[in-house]
């Protein structure tokens, strides 16, 4: 039996705040994620890289939405786009779905809403759902899908903010982040948080996952910037 596809999304949203909480959960959902942060890179990677489904914000540099969906279409690309905006007024949602848009999600949106939504635009064109992937460092086995843990084969129990961070360094290892952008791309770009919290999290990670907590070995610190995660 052959192994199922992983489903790649393509975010177009020139708020890195957004772009990286939503890609963070499109991940924690079994996604491949791409990304751009303006309206011709965007495009661009639709065309060469011919993702499953496009989130697509419509106020962006370069081009704005309406003119990517415009140019998609007519390329004959029929690449399923749900548009993510500020803008409300019925009009704009007919000129968007008219454009081409498959469904369309105004700001401030419900993550739950737009995932189900992303699920069921992906379902009517594609049918199934996408494999949620399970990654290991160490003695460490995490579940994207289930969002369980276990080490050495024993459960470890997290928080589900816990959890969040957790799954945030795995899905950009290597990757050295700042406690700002980690309070964004793990806690949600309207979380209300500080410094301090970030810390005593990555405290809580080290505990339960490190071989040795006060030398760690997967969960570093990067004097003077912030924290990277190492498998």
């Amino acid at each position: 039996m052959s192994e199922e596809k992983t489903q790649r999304i393509l975010v177009v949203e020139d708020d890195l705040s957004i772009l990286t909480g939503l890609s963070m959960n499109l991940r924690f959902e079994g996604y491949e994620v791409l990304q751009a942060q303006d309206g011709r890179t965007g495009l661009a990677r639709a065309l060469d890289e011919a993702p499953d489904l496009m989130v697509l914000d419509l106020m962006l540099p370069e081009l704005n939405g309406y003119e990517v969906i415009r140019e998609l279409r007519q390329r004959g690309r029929d690449t399923p786009v749900v548009v993510l905006s500020a803008r409300s007024m019925e009009t704009d949602k007919i000129l968007g779905l008219n454009l081409g848009a498959d469904d369309y999600v105004v700001k401030p949106f419900g993550l739950q809403e737009l995932l189900a939504r992303i699920k069921a635009v992906l379902r009517r064109r594609y049918g199934g759902t996408p494999a949620a992937p399970s990654v290991t460092f160490g003695d460490v086995k995490v579940d994207l899908g289930l969002r369980t843990v276990a080490r050495d084969g024993q459960p470890v129990e997290l928080t589900a903010q816990e959890f969040k961070l957790l799954a945030h360094f795995l899905a950009h290892p290597g990757r050295t982040f700042t406690r700002e952008e980690l309070l964004s791309g793990a806690w949600g770009y309207n979380y209300e948080g500080s410094a301090r919290t970030v810390d005593n999290f990555m405290r809580q990670l080290r505990l339960k996952f490190e071989p040795d907590p006060e030398a760690p070995r997967y969960f570093l610190t990067v004097r003077g910037l912030g924290y990277r995660f190492e498998r």
